[in-house]
């Protein structure tokens, strides 16, 4: 079963009001410092979060990650930076005097209740295709238990008000192009002043150095979570987005996954399997091979460094497709539920607009298509040109000077003129 869905998490958000009561009457009377940030991710030190702290560490910032459990604990240690548990006493202190929080998810990923008069960066992570915050109604979702009569309607309207409210308090949240800054202005309530065009801090690594050598390090990193792979073989990512709490529709019956070995086998790849770490569904062959190998987010939290390690991706509606532009990436669109998806939480646009009419709704009619672009030089080739006109919708900056445009941003909305030396 899925481990989170909208229902289940506001339910949670109703009943610690009292500790968000109590933290916002400690951050009346406890004064902010004049630099100190802190930085949090729901994913671990990874991120926009991890670009935009190296910029800021460059520059002299004093600062400090606050981590959700050891393993990001021990993460932050290998790379020398400061840090704390977010849960706390001295994440909550620390949070409640820090000038600039900086999150990618939302404000859980730091002392969630102490955030209230700082000054919050929010870099997101990933421009939406499905449509995100108020402007999808499957976030506002009252608690199951409330059913479905006047108790549910007003307490999504409390929600409304609240995530209004909430998101409010964010003064930065960097967009990749003006196109998607009218996205992110709808989804959280913002002015064009808080939702600067900067690029996206989260995809510096995807143009910074060489293609041969952002492929190289990428494939790096593939080979230390699957084990050694022949530098030849080629790698094809799945990876399917959260369904809001319901289980994944496209796992593959037993006869799919035949067909999907056989692909993999004939064109000498590797299918490397990313279920959301939100969502559900067991990506499981019937038989044993080694053509099919896991890449969850506990072997590897960021996946955009490995982008350029790969040779293809198959995907529904993740935000990877965009990502993936900047390599860029031939793409298979797998979306076995898009009416019901687009009823139940709805598109910016149409999925069209981006998948175009040879989407795909079964593992049958993909794996042909991933056959296709592994052995065919000319689907492959459109299939690039597509990517390349999306980049070139989405994308503003190929720089890999993101992180440092924020940065600037931050400075601007401080006051500043420079950073710290």
């Amino acid at each position: 079963m899925a481990s989170f869905s909208f229902g289940a998490g506001n339910a949670a958000k109703l009943t610690r009001l009292p500790l968000h009561l109590a933290g916002r009457l400690l951050t009346l009377v406890v004064p902010r410092s004049s630099d100190g940030w802190v930085f949090g991710c729901a994913v671990g030190i990874a991120d926009g979060a991890l670009a935009l702290w190296n910029v800021a560490e460059a520059r002299g910032q004093r600062a400090v990650w606050l981590v959700g459990d050891r393993r990001q604990a021990r993460d932050a240690a290998a790379r020398g930076i400061p840090h704390a548990m977010k849960h706390s006493l001295w994440g909550l202190w620390l949070t409640a005097r820090a000038r600039v929080v900086v999150v990618t998810h939302g404000f859980g990923d730091v002392n969630r209740y102490t955030v209230p008069g700082a000054f919050v960066v929010q870099l997101w992570h990933g421009i939406p295709l499905k449509r995100i915050g108020l402007d999808s109604r499957e976030t506002l979702r009252p608690p199951a238990a409330l059913g479905h009569g006047i108790l549910s309607l007003l307490t999504r309207r409390v929600l409304g008000v609240a995530y209004r409210l909430t998101a409010r308090r964010i003064r930065v949240l960097p967009a990749a192009s003006h196109l998607v800054r009218g996205r992110l202005e709808s989804a959280f309530g913002l002015s064009d002043a808080r939702v600067p065009v900067t690029g996206e801090p989260r995809v510096d690594v995807l143009s910074q150095g060489t293609p041969e050598g952002r492929r190289s390090a990428a494939r790096a990193i593939v080979d230390a979570v699957t084990g050694p792979l022949d530098p030849a073989t080629r790698l094809v990512l799945y990876a399917p987005t959260w369904r809001d709490g319901e289980p994944d529709p496209a796992v593959p019956s037993d006869d799919e996954w035949g067909a999907i070995v056989d692909v993999l086998t004939r064109r000498d790849a590797v299918l490397l399997v990313r279920s959301h770490p939100l969502g559900a569904g067991e990506y499981r062959p019937p038989v044993l091979t080694d053509r099919v190998r896991g890449l969850g987010s506990g072997a590897v939290p960021d996946v955009t460094p490995v982008l350029p390690g790969l040779d293809a991706l198959v995907t529904d509606y993740s935000s990877l497709v965009f990502d993936s532009s900047l390599v860029p990436l031939p793409v298979v669109f797998l979306a076995p539920d898009v009416s019901a998806y687009a009823r139940r939480r709805g598109f910016y646009g149409t999925y069209g607009d981006v998948a175009g009419d040879d989407w795909t709704a079964d593992w049958t009619h993909a794996a042909r298509r991933l056959d296709a672009l592994l052995g065919d030089e000319a689907v492959r080739a459109t299939a690039l040109e597509r990517a390349h006109a999306l980049d070139a919708r989405v994308h503003a900056f190929r720089d890999g000077g993101n992180a440092e445009r924020v940065y600037r941003a931050i400075l601007a909305g401080l006051g500043q003129r420079r950073g710290r030396r």
